[in-house]
């Protein structure tokens, strides 16, 4: 399942990926906005609590093999199929050691409703496995337009499901059906518009192969989202589970844009990295316009949703979720550094040095838990603030490696990026302004967002960035050769 990889195939995967992670992420959106009114902070904090137990189990059946079989450059229907196999073994058992170890959680927890919500919540686990598959296939062929049709209609429909239960009063139980019917219906809509079955052909030293470079990837990612888990384990044992559900919607407006943004260059920019290995100084070109593109995007957004947070708060989800803002505006700050977080680990995914994402991914987490402990002690807000002192700190880490391997320094990357973080804090400073200009809080918020986006690219065209240019460029480029497609298909 080869396919050409050219700079018009990957603007084309780059918008329908975009495509797919906006356009669910902004149903996912209103859905959330919708839930929040209807539910209370402690129905979040709850279901965030179960969700680092299924979300660590989860990498188990979707990370490590789905990323070997990405990675690797000559693919058959025996790989698949061993693949499926493995992960849909591994979703079984997950779910029986889930089922049995819900009570001690409970328990430990003193949250007695913990227990039938992790039994129930954790069938998605089977469903994770039954797609991990043809997740990868997509990702290798870059038909990212059949992720955007699959996410959209799962999420209308399991949000539909998620906001009618709120409305009855099913409570807490309204965020674990919704996530059981997204999960199903992504599943389901795979299935039938994928053509890929699986085989029964099964390969030992295939697996073998594609667990030598898995489960390094696999580990890594372990600890990427163990570490980052473990606030929410913190914080729901020593705090109320509505302080935890104001630090998880804090984290989320933020990762709302990032995920969506930044997550889909690099999803994208995988495959094709992967598909160049063999050419260095490509990569290096690739991974340089990754990091500037998306710094370009993700800078404005993250200072100004930092800005008008608490507007942007009390308008949408009401008073109840204010204790949520300062925590919306620390995690712009760390969410502000994904592109070279990012970046940076997938060139060295693609050009197949796992064992270095994996040294790379211990040695941040050693200092994210020595940070951790040091400001547990200091309370919830303290927690976040590490998040953003070990951000900085991960990003020299990440950069190291690429020094030698593509001639691509910590020190280049700065220079590449600060561009643009002057003039989002340039930008970000001028909207701050303008709460003062005596308007409500609606109007106040729709001028900071106009005048901000409007001075931002401006300033970008006036003084020239070159990552400015390029998304135009490429903007153009794209809508143009859809032009000439539906011409073409007219005629």
């Amino acid at each position: 399942m080869g396919v050409e990889i050219n700079k018009s195939r990957i603007i084309s995967s780059l918008f329908w990926k975009f495509m797919e992670r906006g356009g669910s992420q902004a149903i996912s959106f209103l859905i959330s906005i919708a839930l929040a009114r209807l539910l209370m902070p402690e129905d979040y904090g709850t279901i965030a609590l179960v969700t680092v137990f299924t979300s660590i189990a989860a990498l188990f059946v979707e990370s490590g093999f789905g990323t070997a079989l990405i990675q690797k450059k000559e693919v058959d229907e025996v790989d698949y199929s061993s693949v499926f196999f493995v992960n849909l073994s591994i979703s079984l058992l997950l779910y029986a050691v889930l089922f049995l170890m819900a009570p001690s959680i409970s328990r430990f927890y003193k949250i007695p409703e913990i227990t039938p919500i992790i039994r129930v919540l954790s069938v998605t686990l089977i469903f994770g496995a039954l797609n991990a598959v043809q997740n990868a296939i997509i990702s290798r062929t870059l038909q990212f337009k059949l992720l955007f049709v699959r996410s959209t209609g799962a999420l209308v429909i399991s949000g539909t499901v998620g906001i009618a239960l709120a409305y009855a009063g099913f409570g807490v139980w309204a965020l674990v059906w919704q996530s059981i019917a997204n999960r199903f219906f992504i599943t389901a809509i795979l299935w039938f518009t994928l053509r890929w079955r699986p085989h029964f052909q099964f390969s030992t030293d295939r697996v073998k192969e594609h667990f030598s470079f898995g489960w390094k990837v696999l580990a890594a990612s372990l600890l990427t989202t163990g570490y980052r888990e473990a606030r929410s384990l913190i914080i729901g044992k020593m705090y109320q589970p509505a302080t935890l559900g104001y630090y998880n919607r804090g984290s989320k407006f933020p990762s709302l844009i990032v995920s969506n943004i930044d997550g889909s260059i690099q999803a994208v920019m995988f495959p094709v990295l992967a598909s160049q290995q063999d050419n260095r100084s490509k990569v290096k070109s690739m991974m340089r316009r990754s990091i500037t593109s998306s710094s370009f995007i993700v800078f404005p957004l993250m200072v100004g949703l930092a800005v008008i947070s608490e507007p942007l708060v009390l308008l949408l989800m009401t008073e109840k979720w204010l204790p949520a803002v300062p925590y919306i505006r620390i995690f712009c700050a760390s969410y502000a550094l994904y592109p070279i977080h990012s970046a940076n680990l997938e060139a060295i995914k693609g050009l197949g040095y796992s064992g270095t994402y994996l040294r790379l991914n211990v040695i941040r987490r050693i200092i994210g838990i020595l940070i951790l402990i040091i400001t547990a002690f200091w309370g919830p807000y303290a927690i976040a603030l590490g998040q953003v002192l070990n951000g900085i700190i991960a990003s020299f880490v990440n950069a190291h490696p690429n020094k030698k391997l593509l001639l691509y320094g910590y020190k280049e990357q700065i220079t590449d990026i600060l561009p643009s973080l002057i003039l989002s804090i340039v930008m970000g400073s001028a909207i701050f302004c303008l709460r003062w200009v005596g308007l409500a809080a609606l109007p106040t918020m729709v001028l900071q967002i106009l005048f901000g986006l409007a001075l931002y690219v401006v300033l970008a065209k006036i003084l020239g960035l070159e990552s400015y240019r390029y998304l135009v460029s490429a903007a153009k480029d794209f809508f143009k050769r859809k032009s000439m497609g539906h011409t073409n298909e007219k005629n």
